[in-house]
C-alpha cells in the first residue's frame, strides 16, 4: 500500500530577528542576563556576551580566546569616548544609529577598529553627502587615514569634475608635487589646457624657492596640442618660469616645428601631451549652421547639440544668410568660408570670399582673413592648425580647381597647387598628409570618377581612375585607417534622394593597401532613415572589391 506524503507548511516569521533584537535590547536596559560590564571614561554599559560576539569578529576574538578580557567582568575600551561607544551598543542592539558632523569621526575610527564594517561604511556615505569643492582634498587625506577607498574615490571625482573651484583652494597649494602631477595627467580632468598651465603656475608661486625646479615634470602634464596657438606662443613660451627650463624650451621648440611644419613628426617623448584629448575636452557635440527648407529662404541659426546632456542650445545668429557656404572645426573655433551672401531686398547674391568664426567658448561671432578667391559650393577640410579649401564656383559662374591653405596661427592664406580635375561636390577627407578628393560631378554634372589625392608637405597632387567612384555630395570619414564615403547621390535628384541613398550606399578607402571596397546595404533598410539607426552600416548582402584600385604606383604628379 502507498505511503501518502504528509503535506509541509513552511513559515518564516520576517518579524521575529527585529521582535528578538528588540528584547535583547530591553534585557540590555533592565540590566537581566547581562554578563560584561564595557567601560569608556566614566561610563559604564552592561551587554551580552553573546551578542556581542555575534555582531563582531573584534569580540569575537576577545571573548572566545584565551584574552584577559575573555574572564573579565569589566572591559575598558580605551580611544573610544563614551558617547560614541554608547552608540554603537545601541547600534549593535538595533541597527539604528545616528550620525552627525561631530561625531561622524570618531565613530568611524571606532567603528575600524571594533570590525563594524556597514557601520565604517554608513560614516563614508555620510561624508560623501557633505563633499564640496572647498573640502573634497582635506576629504581624500582623511580617507587615507582611515583607510576608506570609497570616500577617497568619491572625493577624487569631485576634485577632477570640479578642477576650477578646488585649484582656488587653500588645501590645493599645500598638494605635494607627486599629487598635483596625478591630479594633471588625469583624463578625467575637466578643465582647458590653458588652465592647467595658470594652475601649476600658481602651485609653483605658493613656495617659488622649494617648487620652482618643479616646472619641467608639471610642464609635461599639459597637452600642448589643445591649446591655441596663439595662448601657446605668446603667454606660455614667453613665461619666465618655462624660459628658465630648458626641458621646457625644448618642448615649446618641438611643438612649434609640428604646427609650422605640416610634415613634421611627433617624437615617443611628446606623442602623450600631443595626441591625447582629456575626456572633458572629447564631449560629442553637433552644430548646425544655416540651411533651408524647401523654397524658404536661407536661414541665420545656429544650434548645438550636447551628447551628454542630449539637449539642443542656440547659437548665435550668423551675421549672413549664407547659401552653400564651407564649414570646419579647429580649437573650438568654428569657421564658416565663402558662399553666396544673400541680399533680401534686391534678391541679389554675390560670391563671398569672408571668413566668419564661431567660438564655441565665448558663443560670439568674429571675421578672419578672407579668402584669396571668393567661393561657394566648394569643399573645406582641416589637417593640424591648417585648414584647406578646394574648388568650388567663382565669380564667374566656372567650376574652379584652385587650392588655398588657411593657417589658423598667424590668420594668413596663401595658394597651393591646384586640383588635376575640377570637381563639384566630392567627397574630402584628410589624413596622414594628405588629403582625398573622391568622385563629384563637372560642369555638365557627369559623374568625376577619380580619386585624387594631395601630399600637403610636397604641394603635390595625384589621382587614379576608377569606375567604383560615382559619388556626389557624400560625407566622408576617417575611422582608424579607412576612409568612409556615406551615401550621396548617384544620378542627379534633389536631396531626399540623396538621403535615401545614405541608407543603401557605404563605400570605404583602405589607406594602408590603396584599395576601395563598397558595401551595399540589405533591401529591407532602403526605405529606412538615414540618420535613425547604426544598422544600416551592418547589414551588408554582399561586398565588392574593386580590382581596379589596387595601388597608386602609376600615380600621375602635378605641381
Amino acid at each position: 500500500m502507498a505511503v501518502t506524503p504528509q503535506k509541509v507548511f513552511s513559515f518564516k516569521d520576517s518579524e521575529h530577528p527585529c521582535y528578538l533584537l528588540g528584547q535583547l535590547n530591553t534585557l540590555r536596559q533592565e540590566r537581566i542576563l547581562t554578563d560584561v560590564l564595557l567601560c569608556s571614561e566614566h561610563q559604564e554599559i552592561p551587554c551580552h556576551r553573546s551578542v556581542l560576539v555575534s555582531s563582531s569578529p573584534y569580540f569575537r576574538a576577545m571573548f572566545c580566546s584565551n584574552f584577559v578580557e575573555s574572564s573579565q567582568a569589566r572591559v575598558n575600551l580605551k580611544g573610544i569616548s563614551s558617547n560614541v561607544l554608547s552608540g554603537i551598543v545601541h547600534y549593535v542592539y538595533t541597527g539604528c544609529i545616528s550620525i552627525t558632523m561631530e561625531i561622524v569621526l570618531p565613530l568611524m575610527q571606532a567603528a575600524s577598529m571594533l570590525h563594524y564594517g556597514n557601520l565604517f561604511e554608513a560614516c563614508s556615505m555620510f561624508l560623501q553627502e557633505q563633499l564640496s569643492p572647498e573640502n573634497c582634498l582635506s576629504m581624500i587625506r582623511l580617507s587615507e587615514i582611515l583607510h576608506c577607498e570609497s570616500l577617497k574615490e568619491r572625493a577624487k571625482e569631485m576634485a577632477v569634475r570640479c578642477f576650477s573651484d578646488v585649484a582656488t583652494t587653500e588645501d590645493f597649494c599645500e598638494l605635494s608635487l607627486p599629487e598635483l602631477m596625478c591630479y594633471l595627467e588625469d583624463d578625467r580632468l575637466c578643465a582647458e589646457e590653458e588652465q592647467v598651465f595658470e594652475t601649476l603656475l600658481a602651485w609653483i608661486h605658493h613656495d617659488p624657492f622649494s617648487r620652482s625646479g618643479a616646472i619641467h615634470d608639471l610642464f609635461k602634464k599639459v597637452r600642448l596640442r589643445y591649446i591655441h596657438p596663439t595662448y601657446l606662443f605668446q603667454f606660455i613660451a614667453n613665461d619666465p618660469l618655462v624660459q628658465s627650463s630648458t626641458l621646457c624650451t625644448e618642448i615649446i621648440d618641438s611643438v612649434r616645428r609640428l604646427m609650422l611644419t605640416a610634415s613634421a613628426k611627433c617624437s615617443r617623448e611628446l606623442k602623450p601631451l600631443w595626441t591625447t584629448p582629456r575626456r572633458y575636452t572629447c564631449r560629442e557635440t553637433l552644430v548646425v549652421v544655416g540651411g533651408r527648407k524647401n523654397n524658404e529662404q536661407t536661414s541665420r541659426e545656429a544650434l548645438l547639440y550636447d551628447e551628454r546632456t542630449h539637449r539642443w542650445e542656440w547659437l548665435a545668429k550668423l551675421p549672413l544668410r549664407l547659401y552653400k557656404a564651407a564649414y570646419v572645426c579647429i580649437h573650438s573655433i568654428l569657421y564658416v568660408l565663402g558662399g553666396l551672401s544673400l541680399c533680401l531686398g534686391s534678391g541679389d547674391s554675390s560670391v563671398s570670399a569672408t571668413v566668419y568664426t564661431l567660438s564655441l567658448k565665448t558663443n560670439q561671432w568674429r571675421t578672419a582673413e578672407p579668402m584669396l578667391e571668393p567661393r561657394y559650393a566648394h569643399q573645406s577640410v582641416s589637417y593640424l592648425h591648417f585648414i584647406f579649401v578646394l574648388g568650388g564656383i567663382g565669380v564667374d559662374k566656372r567650376i574652379s580647381p584652385s587650392v588655398e591653405r588657411y593657417n589658423s596661427m598667424f590668420n594668413h592664406w596663401e595658394t597651393m597647387a591646384p586640383m588635376p580635375t575640377a570637381a563639384l561636390h566630392p567627397a574630402v577627407a584628410a589624413s596622414d598628409q594628405r588629403i582625398y578628393v573622391f568622385g563629384g560631378e563637372d560642369a555638365m554634372q557627369n559623374p568625376v570618377r577619380l580619386i585624387q589625392v594631395y601630399h600637403i608637405s610636397r604641394n603635390l597632387w595625384s589621382k587614379l581612375e576608377t569606375r567604383t567612384v560615382k559619388n556626389v555630395c557624400a560625407p566622408a570619414a576617417v575611422i582608424e585607417e579607412k576612409i568612409y564615403i556615406v551615401g550621396g547621390e548617384r544620378t542627379n535628384g534633389h536631396v531626399e534622394k540623396a538621403l535615401r541613398a545614405l541608407s543603401q550606399s557605404l563605400t570605404y578607402y583602405n589607406k594602408l593597401i590603396n584599395e576601395l571596397f563598397m558595401c551595399v546595404c540589405s533591401q529591407k533598410n532602403k526605405s529606412s532613415s538615414a540618420f535613425s539607426k547604426k544598422k544600416h552600416l551592418k547589414n551588408c548582402c554582399s561586398i565588392f572589391k574593386d580590382e581596379a584600385v589596387k595601388s597608386l604606383e602609376h600615380e600621375e604628379s602635378f605641381s
